[in-house]
């Protein structure tokens, strides 16, 4: 939950407030399964309540939506890469820090990299959904916004200053793509195993290219050298010595 992941920044929670984050994250977690079993269009609030034993008033209570119930995790989500950027060590750039902390989620089959186990339940439960898909969108942009923020924070850029906004768009883009190219392949059938060695190779060759630039990535192939004007009589001048 978003709420847990700042060990000591907030006081012991009393027995009432500890009972209230329990029943939130017991609902959430029944609706993922029912999300991930039966789809996500395919489950209604009245479904949830029911197979959590408590009211749809007490869900709403906990969820503003039913995609609230699914991104349980949407703040922590929006914080996670701020919180990184904050926590960086010392002389750490923003691309050197993202890089490390990606290939740190492929370590640990973080959820965030798709390289996990079951990973490919969760994406067909997303890409099946429009209202899921939009969410996603809407949770990748909030996220990127506030990276862009705190870049624009640590190194005084004004507010017509592109470079925080298009460093954030970059970062997020190069983690985007890797994590889809996870999923399209875990969905495909591939095992962890299988897809491990290209998988650390593509992350490693998509953070080089956003470390060093893109520079003559895909240029077009120099023109061909014109063929030598003939000599006298026709006869292309002799090149040899």
């Amino acid at each position: 939950m978003g709420e847990d992941h700042v060990p000591g920044a907030e006081p012991e929670l009393g027995l009432r407030e500890r009972k209230k984050r329990e029943t939130r994250r017991r609902i959430a977690d029944i609706a993922t399964g029912l999300f991930m079993t039966r789809g996500f269009d395919n489950v209604t609030i009245a479904d949830v309540a029911r197979t959590a034993d408590v009211s749809v008033n007490t869900v709403f209570n906990y969820f503003r939506t039913k995609e609230d119930l699914f991104f349980d995790r949407q703040d922590e989500v929006i914080e996670a890469a701020g919180r990184d950027f904050r926590d960086r060590r010392p002389g750490e750039g923003a691309v050197a820090l993202f890089r490390r902390r990606f290939f740190e989620g492929l370590d640990a089959r973080a959820y965030q990299t798709a390289f996990h186990e079951g990973s490919e339940v969760w994406t067909r439960t997303v890409r099946d959904s429009p209202a899921l898909m939009a969410r996603q969108r809407e949770i990748g942009r909030r996220a990127q916004d506030r990276l862009a923020d705190l870049l624009a924070e640590a190194t005084g850029a004004g507010p017509d200053d592109i470079a925080p906004r298009a460093a954030a768009a970059m970062i997020f883009a190069v983690q985007n793509t890797l994590v889809e190219q996870i999923a399209d392949r875990k969905s495909a059938g591939e095992t962890l195993q299988e897809m491990a060695e290209d998988v650390y190779a593509a992350a490693a060759r998509a953070f080089d290219l956003l470390e060093h630039g893109l520079g003559r990535y895909a240029a077009a192939p120099a023109p061909a050298p014109p063929d030598p004007a003939p000599g006298p009589g026709g006869q292309a001048p002799a090149t040899g010595k």
